[in-house]
Protein backbone atom coordinates (compact mmCIF):
# COMPACT_ATOMS: atom_id res chain seq x y z
CA UNK A 1 0.00 0.00 0.00
CA UNK A 2 1.20 3.21 -1.02
CA UNK A 3 1.67 6.46 1.11
CA UNK A 4 -1.51 7.85 -0.48
CA UNK A 5 -3.27 4.54 -0.16
CA UNK A 6 -3.07 2.96 -3.61
CA UNK A 7 -1.92 -0.65 -4.09
CA UNK A 8 0.91 -2.49 -5.87
CA UNK A 9 0.07 -5.01 -7.89
CA UNK A 10 2.91 -6.86 -6.55
CA UNK A 11 4.02 -8.69 -3.16
CA UNK A 12 6.84 -6.41 -1.48
CA UNK A 13 9.84 -8.96 -1.80
CA UNK A 14 12.55 -9.33 1.14
CA UNK A 15 15.71 -7.38 1.55
CA UNK A 16 17.69 -9.91 2.84
CA UNK A 17 21.02 -10.93 0.57
CA UNK A 18 19.58 -8.44 -1.78
CA UNK A 19 23.11 -6.91 -2.82
CA UNK A 20 23.64 -10.46 -4.41
CA UNK A 21 20.83 -10.35 -6.16
CA UNK A 22 21.28 -10.29 -10.06
CA UNK A 23 18.48 -8.40 -11.08
CA UNK A 24 16.10 -6.30 -8.55
CA UNK A 25 12.18 -6.02 -8.51
CA UNK A 26 10.23 -9.30 -9.50
CA UNK A 27 10.18 -8.38 -13.40
CA UNK A 28 12.70 -6.16 -15.20
CA UNK A 29 15.53 -8.05 -16.71
CA UNK A 30 17.86 -4.43 -16.97
CA UNK A 31 17.12 -3.29 -13.68
CA UNK A 32 20.70 -4.30 -11.81
CA UNK A 33 21.67 -1.46 -9.54
CA UNK A 34 20.37 -0.46 -5.94
CA UNK A 35 21.14 2.89 -6.75
CA UNK A 36 18.89 3.29 -9.26
CA UNK A 37 15.63 0.57 -7.91
CA UNK A 38 15.73 2.73 -4.76
CA UNK A 39 14.43 6.26 -6.76
CA UNK A 40 11.35 3.77 -8.14
CA UNK A 41 9.83 3.32 -4.87
CA UNK A 42 10.82 6.93 -3.86
CA UNK A 43 9.61 8.60 -7.35
CA UNK A 44 7.52 6.50 -9.40
CA UNK A 45 3.87 7.52 -9.79
CA UNK A 46 2.24 4.47 -11.54
CA UNK A 47 1.87 3.15 -8.93
CA UNK A 48 2.56 5.53 -6.02
CA UNK A 49 4.61 4.18 -3.37
CA UNK A 50 6.21 6.71 -0.94
CA UNK A 51 5.43 9.58 -3.45
CA UNK A 52 8.09 12.19 -3.54
CA UNK A 53 6.99 13.27 -6.69
CA UNK A 54 5.88 16.84 -6.78
CA UNK A 55 6.54 17.11 -2.69
CA UNK A 56 10.50 16.46 -3.43
CA UNK A 57 12.02 19.70 -1.31
CA UNK A 58 9.09 19.30 1.14
CA UNK A 59 10.77 16.15 1.96
CA UNK A 60 14.07 17.43 1.73
CA UNK A 61 13.93 19.62 3.86
CA UNK A 62 12.14 17.08 6.69
CA UNK A 63 15.69 15.74 6.68
CA UNK A 64 17.44 19.17 6.44
CA UNK A 65 15.50 20.24 9.45
CA UNK A 66 16.39 17.21 11.97
CA UNK A 67 19.62 17.91 13.83
CA UNK A 68 20.01 13.56 14.21
CA UNK A 69 20.27 13.47 10.25
CA UNK A 70 22.75 16.76 10.09
CA UNK A 71 25.24 15.35 12.44
CA UNK A 72 24.91 11.75 10.67
CA UNK A 73 24.98 12.86 6.92
CA UNK A 74 28.20 15.43 7.58
CA UNK A 75 29.30 12.12 9.50
CA UNK A 76 28.61 9.86 6.28
CA UNK A 77 29.72 12.54 3.11
CA UNK A 78 32.07 14.62 4.31
CA UNK A 79 33.22 15.23 0.86
CA UNK A 80 29.68 16.30 -0.45
CA UNK A 81 29.13 19.98 -0.47
CA UNK A 82 25.52 19.23 -0.05
CA UNK A 83 25.83 16.90 2.59
CA UNK A 84 21.58 16.28 2.51
CA UNK A 85 20.69 15.67 -0.42
CA UNK A 86 18.63 12.98 -2.78
CA UNK A 87 21.92 12.04 -4.24
CA UNK A 88 23.45 10.87 -0.51
CA UNK A 89 20.06 9.81 0.54
CA UNK A 90 19.76 6.98 -2.67
CA UNK A 91 23.69 6.53 -1.53
CA UNK A 92 22.73 5.74 2.24
CA UNK A 93 19.86 3.69 2.01
CA UNK A 94 21.89 1.51 -0.51
CA UNK A 95 24.55 1.22 2.03
CA UNK A 96 21.92 0.17 4.62
CA UNK A 97 20.33 -2.87 2.58
CA UNK A 98 23.63 -3.73 1.23
CA UNK A 99 24.63 -4.85 4.81
CA UNK A 100 21.06 -7.14 5.25
CA UNK A 101 23.19 -10.11 5.06
CA UNK A 102 22.00 -13.43 6.34
CA UNK A 103 23.75 -16.81 6.37
CA UNK A 104 23.52 -18.05 10.12
CA UNK A 105 20.42 -20.06 9.88
CA UNK A 106 20.15 -23.77 10.77
CA UNK A 107 20.39 -24.66 7.13
CA UNK A 108 23.70 -22.98 6.30
CA UNK A 109 25.15 -23.99 9.57
CA UNK A 110 24.69 -27.56 8.55
CA UNK A 111 25.86 -26.82 4.94
CA UNK A 112 28.59 -24.69 5.99
CA UNK A 113 29.88 -27.77 8.59
CA UNK A 114 29.27 -25.42 11.21
CA UNK A 115 26.90 -27.52 12.94
CA UNK A 116 26.07 -31.22 11.98
CA UNK A 117 23.31 -31.60 14.39
CA UNK A 118 21.38 -27.86 12.79
CA UNK A 119 18.91 -29.72 11.01
CA UNK A 120 16.19 -31.73 12.39
CA UNK A 121 15.99 -34.82 10.68
CA UNK A 122 12.57 -34.03 9.08
CA UNK A 123 14.46 -31.01 7.64
CA UNK A 124 17.05 -33.07 6.29
CA UNK A 125 14.39 -35.06 4.25
CA UNK A 126 13.07 -32.07 2.84
CA UNK A 127 16.52 -31.31 1.87
CA UNK A 128 16.65 -34.46 0.03
CA UNK A 129 13.48 -33.89 -1.64
CA UNK A 130 14.42 -30.43 -2.27
CA UNK A 131 17.47 -30.65 -3.87
CA UNK A 132 15.70 -33.81 -6.17
CA UNK A 133 15.36 -34.31 -10.07
CA UNK A 134 11.39 -35.49 -9.36
CA UNK A 135 10.89 -32.07 -7.50
CA UNK A 136 12.95 -29.27 -9.51
CA UNK A 137 12.90 -26.94 -6.87
CA UNK A 138 16.27 -26.30 -7.18
CA UNK A 139 16.57 -25.30 -10.83
CA UNK A 140 14.79 -21.97 -10.08
CA UNK A 141 16.15 -21.92 -6.26
CA UNK A 142 19.36 -22.57 -6.09
CA UNK A 143 23.31 -21.44 -5.18
CA UNK A 144 24.46 -19.96 -2.02
CA UNK A 145 21.39 -17.68 -1.84
CA UNK A 146 18.62 -20.23 -3.38
CA UNK A 147 17.82 -18.23 -6.44
CA UNK A 148 19.19 -18.93 -9.89
CA UNK A 149 19.18 -14.93 -9.91
CA UNK A 150 22.48 -14.31 -8.61
CA UNK A 151 26.08 -13.03 -8.77
CA UNK A 152 29.15 -12.14 -6.65
CA UNK A 153 31.85 -10.16 -7.00
CA UNK A 154 33.51 -12.81 -8.95
CA UNK A 155 30.57 -13.58 -10.97
CA UNK A 156 30.90 -13.04 -14.70
CA UNK A 157 28.18 -13.48 -16.43
CA UNK A 158 24.93 -13.70 -13.78
CA UNK A 159 22.47 -15.49 -14.11
CA UNK A 160 19.64 -13.62 -14.80
CA UNK A 161 16.33 -16.60 -15.46
CA UNK A 162 12.33 -15.08 -15.27
CA UNK A 163 9.91 -18.14 -15.21
CA UNK A 164 6.29 -18.54 -15.83
CA UNK A 165 5.11 -21.17 -13.29
CA UNK A 166 1.75 -21.18 -14.22
CA UNK A 167 0.03 -19.40 -11.65
CA UNK A 168 -2.56 -18.01 -13.91
CA UNK A 169 -3.89 -19.41 -17.52
CA UNK A 170 -6.80 -16.88 -18.48
CA UNK A 171 -7.46 -16.97 -21.97
CA UNK A 172 -6.34 -20.26 -22.41
CA UNK A 173 -2.97 -19.09 -24.03
CA UNK A 174 -1.20 -18.47 -20.58
CA UNK A 175 -1.95 -14.64 -19.94
CA UNK A 176 -2.23 -13.31 -16.62
CA UNK A 177 -4.04 -10.39 -15.21
CA UNK A 178 -3.27 -7.29 -17.32
CA UNK A 179 -2.05 -5.18 -14.42
CA UNK A 180 0.70 -8.16 -13.46
CA UNK A 181 2.07 -9.62 -16.64
CA UNK A 182 5.89 -9.92 -15.45
CA UNK A 183 8.70 -9.10 -17.72
CA UNK A 184 6.07 -8.75 -21.08
CA UNK A 185 5.24 -5.51 -19.27
CA UNK A 186 8.68 -4.34 -20.39
CA UNK A 187 9.82 -6.22 -23.53
CA UNK A 188 5.90 -6.53 -24.99
CA UNK A 189 7.17 -10.09 -26.33
CA UNK A 190 4.17 -12.60 -25.80
CA UNK A 191 6.82 -15.24 -24.57
CA UNK A 192 7.54 -13.00 -21.82
CA UNK A 193 3.88 -13.51 -20.23
CA UNK A 194 3.82 -14.29 -16.66
CA UNK A 195 7.51 -14.02 -16.35
CA UNK A 196 9.35 -13.32 -13.13
CA UNK A 197 12.10 -13.82 -10.93
CA UNK A 198 12.80 -16.29 -8.34
CA UNK A 199 12.93 -14.67 -4.96
CA UNK A 200 15.63 -16.15 -2.78
CA UNK A 201 13.76 -18.59 -0.11
CA UNK A 202 16.48 -17.61 2.79
CA UNK A 203 13.82 -16.68 5.95
CA UNK A 204 10.86 -17.82 3.72
CA UNK A 205 9.00 -18.90 6.69
CA UNK A 206 8.76 -15.38 7.88
CA UNK A 207 7.86 -13.55 4.56
CA UNK A 208 4.53 -14.78 3.96
CA UNK A 209 2.33 -14.22 1.25
CA UNK A 210 3.81 -15.62 -1.49
CA UNK A 211 4.27 -15.66 -5.12
CA UNK A 212 4.61 -12.40 -6.77
CA UNK A 213 1.23 -11.10 -6.19
CA UNK A 214 0.90 -11.92 -2.67
CA UNK A 215 -2.01 -14.61 -4.24
CA UNK A 216 -0.65 -17.68 -1.47
CA UNK A 217 -0.97 -17.54 2.03
CA UNK A 218 1.19 -20.71 3.89
CA UNK A 219 3.89 -22.53 2.47
CA UNK A 220 1.85 -25.88 2.50
CA UNK A 221 -0.56 -23.64 -0.68
CA UNK A 222 2.73 -23.08 -2.32
CA UNK A 223 3.83 -26.89 -2.62
CA UNK A 224 0.56 -28.12 -3.83
CA UNK A 225 0.28 -25.38 -5.98
CA UNK A 226 4.02 -26.95 -7.47
CA UNK A 227 2.66 -30.49 -6.75
CA UNK A 228 -0.41 -29.84 -9.56
CA UNK A 229 2.13 -28.57 -11.78
CA UNK A 230 -0.44 -24.95 -11.76
CA UNK A 231 -3.11 -23.35 -10.25
CA UNK A 232 -6.31 -23.75 -11.22
CA UNK A 233 -8.40 -20.89 -10.64
CA UNK A 234 -12.29 -22.37 -10.79
CA UNK A 235 -14.13 -18.92 -11.13
CA UNK A 236 -13.87 -15.35 -10.99
CA UNK A 237 -12.12 -12.93 -13.82
CA UNK A 238 -8.84 -14.90 -13.47
CA UNK A 239 -10.61 -17.91 -14.26
CA UNK A 240 -8.52 -20.69 -16.06
CA UNK A 241 -5.78 -23.73 -15.34
CA UNK A 242 -2.52 -22.67 -15.12
CA UNK A 243 -1.43 -26.19 -15.22
CA UNK A 244 -2.52 -26.01 -19.55
CA UNK A 245 -0.71 -22.66 -20.08
CA UNK A 246 1.41 -23.22 -23.19
CA UNK A 247 4.04 -20.81 -21.37
CA UNK A 248 4.23 -22.59 -18.00
CA UNK A 249 8.17 -23.25 -17.99
CA UNK A 250 8.62 -27.33 -18.02
CA UNK A 251 10.83 -27.28 -15.03
CA UNK A 252 7.17 -26.87 -13.28
CA UNK A 253 5.81 -30.45 -14.53
CA UNK A 254 4.10 -31.56 -11.27
CA UNK A 255 4.92 -34.18 -8.64
CA UNK A 256 3.73 -36.33 -6.39
CA UNK A 257 4.59 -36.78 -2.54
CA UNK A 258 2.70 -38.11 0.66
CA UNK A 259 1.42 -36.08 3.51
CA UNK A 260 4.64 -36.50 5.30
CA UNK A 261 6.71 -36.07 2.44
CA UNK A 262 5.08 -32.39 2.19
CA UNK A 263 5.54 -31.86 5.96
CA UNK A 264 9.76 -32.12 5.68
CA UNK A 265 9.54 -29.95 2.58
CA UNK A 266 7.99 -27.17 5.15
CA UNK A 267 10.72 -28.49 7.89
CA UNK A 268 13.34 -28.11 5.51
CA UNK A 269 11.99 -24.29 4.60
CA UNK A 270 11.82 -23.54 8.04
CA UNK A 271 15.58 -24.46 8.63
CA UNK A 272 16.29 -21.58 6.30
CA UNK A 273 15.33 -19.05 9.06
CA UNK A 274 18.37 -16.96 10.53
CA UNK A 275 17.15 -15.99 14.02
CA UNK A 276 20.19 -14.17 14.72
CA UNK A 277 19.79 -12.26 11.73
CA UNK A 278 15.91 -11.16 12.26
CA UNK A 279 16.68 -10.01 15.87
CA UNK A 280 20.37 -8.16 14.71
CA UNK A 281 19.97 -4.91 16.95
CA UNK A 282 21.75 -3.10 13.93
CA UNK A 283 18.39 -3.75 11.90
CA UNK A 284 15.85 -2.64 14.56
CA UNK A 285 14.56 0.60 14.53
CA UNK A 286 16.92 3.24 15.49
CA UNK A 287 14.40 5.57 16.95
CA UNK A 288 13.02 4.01 19.23
CA UNK A 289 16.71 3.62 20.91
Amino acid sequence: MGSTGQSHPRNSQTLLNVAYNATLTWANPVLTELEKQIQIPMFGEFPIELGITGKEQAVLQRFKADARYQRMFAAAFPAEDEKISYKTIVYALASFVRGLVSFNSPYDRYRNQIDPNAMSESALRGQRLFFSEELECHHCHTSFNLTASARTTNTTFPERPFFNTGLYNTDGKGAYPSDNEGVKALTNDAADMGRFRPPTLHNIALTAPYMHDGSMQTLDEVIRFYERGGRLTPKGPNKGDGRLSPLKNGLVAGFKITDQQRQDLIAFLHSLTDERFISDPRFSNPFVN
